[in-house]
């Protein structure tokens, strides 16, 4: 069994039930017997198929049922199916776009159990800090609800709310879901190459930030800070005194929708200098910052003509460390100049290689994909297909990119996108040329390459200064007998549970045929049963019945399991 336990209480297990049998309605059911999460459900047989064969055949793809399950099964799994429509390296295109089109569909909870929460939060009545606060929320989810306000000092504001028991609930899908993919892991070999447990544990860290409010006030602050000097951005202010936990007090921020203004081609609006300064924004953020608005869709950029840009909901803000920056220029510029087989030693650097990946193969194709669109004018590129057609690639070849970078591509990408959508003549390179020339020179510097070299120096020598006495301590242990050597098995627990089955199931048509031998000695005989004076050939019969009924149930077994023949 997985590392993790599965806590026995009832209801864990009654959850556990429920995701079981919403995952087999929908046919997964064979995924379940394969993980051996059926043996931890009662009456399992009743929701649960061993074999692929058995699953429901319902004509829609894929992607749509896995939508379909995480919308049945809530706010923990439409939030994990978000988090996998930003990895095109580990899901196809298919699974993905399903996944984009969940929303959060939870209605709203009540208006006075909102208004309690912000007045405990507070510490004391509504009115003593706000003027006026909106009767019902302007937008819902499933962590939360936003309401419109206004302080006590005529400001409007912006009040995100946190669903109460919120956190009670998502612990414990976590909980089960850590299971799950622990049982993945260990269960399903093509699987375990995509560390579903260490997902899962990245996806409970960045759930957890964004149901802790203060996490989303502490990034919105930085951010208002850096563009402090930059008029041109408006990054809303924070109420420390009116945010907690709970609740986030913002100022409201005025702006359109840009697609909305793009689609009703506003005149007011200077679409080469807005592209300008939104790539300036993002590309700040990249490579001074390190800290990036990690979602920038329409809703979250709001335009003011001619050129004011607005970012709201900073939920989702994302760190880029020194070693992924420095690696990311790398293979920006190595894509640039189509230099795959350093594009793939960066990516063997991150150890997103498999051992066993035909890294020569793995380049070919790179180099092919990047030839496709040498030479392509700017304006002709569409950066979201590109970047789709490159995860296509390095998923065909098992490659599993680390989620710091691939949230750094994708928001690179759609920004980019959005730039190029405003002015096609827009140079991106030139924009992010000096300060990729700067990080390149830091990287590279004399100074950089001395610590580096130092560092080396210090592993090194530690070493040679420890391998005398750990090389005398195992020849003392190999000397005396108490070397040993460690071996562990993987994945020959399912052949003790096919072992264990077939002898069960043997040992059961042992005691078939001996019930059909007795009945048969039995019922050859004149005697009878002493005191009720009955013909012991009705137990004979009685025998040959119960016999049947355990062969009948026998036979279904086996045809359950699919092995018939």
């Amino acid at each position: 069994m997985p590392m993790i336990p599965l806590a026995s209480s009832v209801k864990n297990l009654n959850r556990l039930q429920q995701i079981a049998r919403v995952l087999a309605r929908h046919g997964f059911g064979h995924i379940l017997g394969r993980m051996n999460l059926a043996s931890h459900l009662p009456l399992r047989k009743l929701f649960v198929s061993d074999h692929p064969e058995a699953t429901l055949t319902t004509g829609e793809s894929v992607g749509k049922r896995l939508a379909q399950v995480c919308t049945e099964l809530g706010p923990t799994f439409v939030k994990l199916a978000q988090m996998f429509s930003t990895r095109p390296d580990l899901l196809p295109d298919e699974i993905i776009n399903e996944f984009r089109k969940l929303q959060d569909q939870v209605p709203p909870f009540e208006h006075a159990e909102a208004m309690t929460i912000v007045a405990e939060e507070i510490g004391g009545p509504i009115e003593s800090r706000f003027s006026w606060f909106g009767d019902s929320p302007i937008a819902c989810g499933s962590i939360g609800q936003v309401y419109l306000a206004r302080t006590r000092d005529d400001e409007e504001v912006v009040v995100k709310i946190r669903r109460p028991g919120i956190e009670e609930v998502v612990q414990q899908d976590l909980h089960l879901l850590k299971w799950m993919a622990g049982a993945a892991e260990q269960w399903i070999p093509e699987l375990a190459r995509f560390k579903p447990l260490q997902i899962i544990e990245e996806f409970e860290q960045l759930l957890k930030r964004e149901m802790d409010y203060i996490g989303e006030a502490s990034a919105t602050t930085r951010f208002a800070e850096a563009f402090t000097e930059d008029s041109h951005i408006k990054i809303p202010k924070v109420h420390w005194d009116l945010t907690s936990r709970s609740m986030l007090t913002l100022e409201r921020i005025s702006g359109e929708n840009f697609e909305t203004l793009l689609a009703n081609d506003d005149k007011t609006i200077d679409r080469h200098l807005l592209a300008r300064r939104l790539a300036d924004a993002y590309v700040k953020q990249f490579f001074d910052m390190r800290l990036f608005h990690a979602d920038p869709h329409p809703g979250n950029i709001l335009i003011r003509p001619p050129a004011q840009i607005g970012l709201i909901d900073f939920g989702q803000a994302g760190t880029i460390s020194d070693e992924v920056a420095g690696q990311l220029v790398l293979l920006i510029v190595a894509m640039v100049y189509r230099e795959t087989e350093v594009v793939v030693e960066i990516l063997a650097d991150q150890g997103a290689v498999p051992s066993d990946t035909d890294t020569k193969a793995l380049s070919r194709s790179l180099r092919q994909l990047l030839d496709k669109y040498y030479g392509l004018p700017l304006k002709r590129l569409d950066l979201v297909t590109i970047f789709s057609e490159i995860a296509d690639v390095i998923r065909m070849y098992n490659v599993t990119l680390p989620r710091e970078m691939v949230i750094v591509l994708k928001t690179l990408t759609t920004v980019a996108g959005v730039a190029l959508k405003l002015d096609p003549e827009l140079d991106l390179l030139g924009i992010m040329s000096p300060r990729l020339k700067g990080l390149i020179a830091k990287r590279f510097s004399s100074r950089r390459i001395a610590k580096t070299l130092a560092v080396s120096t210090w592993h090194i020598a530690s070493i040679l200064k420890n391998a005398p006495a750990q090389l005398r301590a195992f020849m003392r242990k190999a000397g005396t007998g108490n070397w040993q050597i460690n071996i562990r098995h993987e994945n020959l627990d399912r052949l003790i549970n096919e072992l264990d089955r077939s002898s069960n199931r043997m040992s059961f048509s042992i005691v078939i045929a001996a019930v059909i031998v007795g009945s048969s000695v039995v019922i050859s005989s004149n005697a009878k049963i002493p005191i009720v004076d009955i013909p012991l050939q009705w137990v004979g019969i009685a025998g040959y019945l119960f016999a049947g009924i355990l062969g009948v149930s026998l036979l279904w077994a086996i045809i359950r399991s699919g092995r018939l023949s």
